[in-house]
């Protein structure tokens, strides 16, 4: 019974530490996610412009950028990031970078500008999802979670 206990203690020291990586990810993620959602928002004649997108559609955009980075900063002000909330950002991101490369060969008929800033971006959100993967994965081995 002590040896449990003392190993379910150390676990929790530990899991504060090992999640280090995790929340730097998620909180660049809801840095760079509430940065382009206020941008949309704030900006969104000049940048539908610039990318070729109807400024409706950015505010839209921007409106949910914004909830969705304050739900992953919330994550991200965890010590221990919790699985679920986690495992929903990780899934969200990648459908993400999925659907923007989709919409863009499907539907979308940006400028050159946005011709290059939706894969990129998706790359970038695509990233943000590997890395937090990763991150859990290993916060999970090292927590024995």
């Amino acid at each position: 019974m002590t040896t449990y206990t003392s190993t379910t203690t150390a676990a929790a020291a530990t899991a504060p530490a090992a999640a280090k990586p995790l929340r730097l990810f998620l909180t660049l993620d809801a840095v760079v996610t509430g940065g382009n959602g206020l941008i949309y928002l704030a900006l969104s004649g000049p940048v539908g412009d610039l990318l070729g997108l109807n400024s409706s559609f950015l505010v839209g955009i921007g409106a949910f950028l914004l909830a969705y980075a304050a739900f992953v900063g919330f994550l991200a002000a965890k010590p221990s990031p919790p699985v679920l909330g986690t495992k929903l950002v990780i899934e969200a991101n990648a459908l993400w970078a999925v659907a923007s490369v989709a919409a863009l060969v499907l539907w979308l008929t940006p400028s050159t500008v946005g011709a290059f800033w939706i894969p990129m971006q998706a790359a970038v959100v695509g990233g943000f999802a590997l890395l937090q993967h990763i991150s859990l994965r290993k916060l999970r081995e090292s927590t024995g979670g």
